[in-house]
C-alpha cells in the first residue's frame, strides 16, 4: 500500500473512533455521527417539521461542510461548479433521506451500527450494495446528468455560507416567536435532547470534513469503484472506519451484539435493505454519498448543494408526512415511499442516458 491508502485507512480510523467518543460525550447510541440523522435534526430545529424529539441544529454538519471547504482552499481545489441536472439531484436528495430514514441511519451510520454490534444494519448493507449495483448497471448503460458547468464565486460560496449561519445560531440560540417557542426548536427529550458539548461536535465536523474531502471519502463509491474498475482505495476507508468504531464501542462498553434492543433501530429486515437500496441507488446517481454530498457542496460543488438541499427538504418530508421509521418499525406511508422512490430512481437512470 502508499502512502495514498495509509491516509484514507487513517481518516476511516478516526472518523470511527471519533464517532463513538461523541456518544460518549452525549450523542445518541450508535449515532455519533450521522449525517441523515443529523440534517433530520437541523431540519426540526428550523421548523420544518414539528417531530419534537428530533429537533436539534447539529454542529457536525456545519463544521463538515466548513472542514471541506478548508480543505479546498488549502488544497487549491475551491472552485465553483454546477449546472448539471440540479433539479434532478434535488430530487434525489430527497429519496437518499427518505431511504436513510425508513433504515434509520445514513450510510455512515450503517457502519457505525455494525460497529456498535447492531446485526440489522447488516440488511441494510445488502441492500445498500444491490442499490449500487444496480446504479452502476445504469452508469453502464450511458446515464449522464450532463457536464457541470464553472460558476460564479458566489454560488461556490452559498454552502459554506449557511453553515457559518447554523453554526451562529446553534451557538446564540435566538428566540424568533416567544409565544410558539421557536424556531430554533430544541427538543426535551429523545434523540434531539442527546448531544456532545457544542464545541467538541463542531470541531469534530471540521476535522471530518477536511480529512474526508483530502481523501476523498465517499462510502457509496467505494463499492461502485470496486464494481467498476476492482479500485479498492474508498473500501479502505470504508472498512477503517468500522473497525475504529468497533474498537473504540468494545473499549467504551458500548458493544452489544444482536437484533434487538438497539438504540434508535427498528427490525423489519425488509424494510431496511429496501431503505437503503433506495439510499445506494440515489447516491450514485446523484455522485456521492450524503457524506460526500457535504464535502463536494464545501468545496463549492453547487449541484452537491442542491443534493444536499434535497436532503433537508427530504427529512422535513418524512416526518411532516409520517414516513420515517421509529423503533416500533417503518410505517405505510415510508414503505409506500420507499418503493416508489426506488422506481422513480430507476427511470431517473434510465431515461437520463446518452444517446
Amino acid at each position: 500500500m502508499d502512502r495514498r491508502d495509509w491516509f484514507v485507512i487513517g481518516t476511516g480510523l478516526l472518523i470511527g473512533v471519533l464517532a463513538a467518543v461523541l456518544v460518549k460525550l452525549g450523542n445518541p447510541g450508535n449515532m455519533g455521527f450521522c449525517i441523515a440523522c443529523f440534517i433530520r435534526d437541523i431540519a426540526g430545529a428550523l421548523g420544518l417539521h414539528r417531530a419534537a424529539i428530533v429537533q436539534y441544529i447539529r454542529p457536525e454538519i456545519p463544521g463538515l461542510v466548513l472542514g471541506a471547504f478548508i480543505a479546498a482552499l488549502v488544497g487549491r481545489e475551491f472552485r465553483s461548479k454546477g449546472g448539471s441536472g440540479s433539479i434532478i439531484r434535488f430530487f434525489l436528495g430527497i429519496f437518499m433521506m427518505i431511504g436513510a430514514l425508513v433504515f434509520l441511519g445514513c450510510p455512515l451510520r450503517m457502519l457505525l451500527r455494525l460497529g456498535g454490534g447492531d446485526l440489522n444494519a447488516i440488511l441494510g448493507l445488502a441492500g445498500f450494495i444491490v442499490g449500487i449495483i444496480a446504479g452502476v448497471e445504469l452508469l453502464k448503460r450511458g446515464f449522464n446528468l450532463g457536464r457541470a458547468q464553472t460558476g460564479s464565486v458566489a454560488g461556490a460560496l452559498v454552502m459554506p455560507l449557511i453553515a457559518v449561519v447554523l453554526i451562529l445560531l446553534a451557538i446564540y440560540k435566538p428566540v424568533f416567536n416567544a409565544d410558539a417557542g421557536g424556531p430554533i426548536f430544541a427538543s426535551a427529550e429523545g434523540p434531539g435532547s442527546l448531544y456532545a458539548p457544542l464545541a467538541i461536535s463542531l470541531a469534530a465536523g471540521l476535522i471530518v470534513g477536511f480529512l474526508a474531502q483530502r481523501a476523498r471519502l465517499c462510502l457509496s463509491g467505494g463499492i461502485r469503484d470496486f464494481a467498476l474498475t476492482k479500485d479498492t482505495y474508498l473500501l479502505k476507508g470504508y472498512g477503517a472506519i468500522l473497525i475504529g468504531v468497533l474498537i473504540a464501542n468494545l473499549i467504551l462498553g458500548y458493544f452489544n451484539l444482536g437484533f434487538a434492543d438497539q438504540p434508535v433501530a427498528h427490525t423489519d429486515g425488509i424494510w431496511n435493505f429496501l431503505g437503503m437500496a433506495l439510499v445506494g441507488l440515489a447516491a450514485i446517481l446523484a455522485g456521492g454519498c450524503p457524506l460526500r454530498q457535504l464535502v463536494m457542496s464545501g468545496q463549492g460543488d453547487t449541484d452537491a448543494g442542491m443534493t444536499v438541499l434535497g436532503m433537508l427538504v427530504g427529512a422535513a418530508l418524512a416526518h411532516n408526512f409520517m414516513l420515517a421509521s421509529s423503533p416500533a418499525g417503518p410505517t405505510l406511508y415510508g414503505k409506500i415511499v420507499v418503493i416508489l422512490g426506488l422506481i422513480i430512481c430507476a427511470g431517473i437512470g434510465w431515461y437520463c442516458r446518452e444517446a
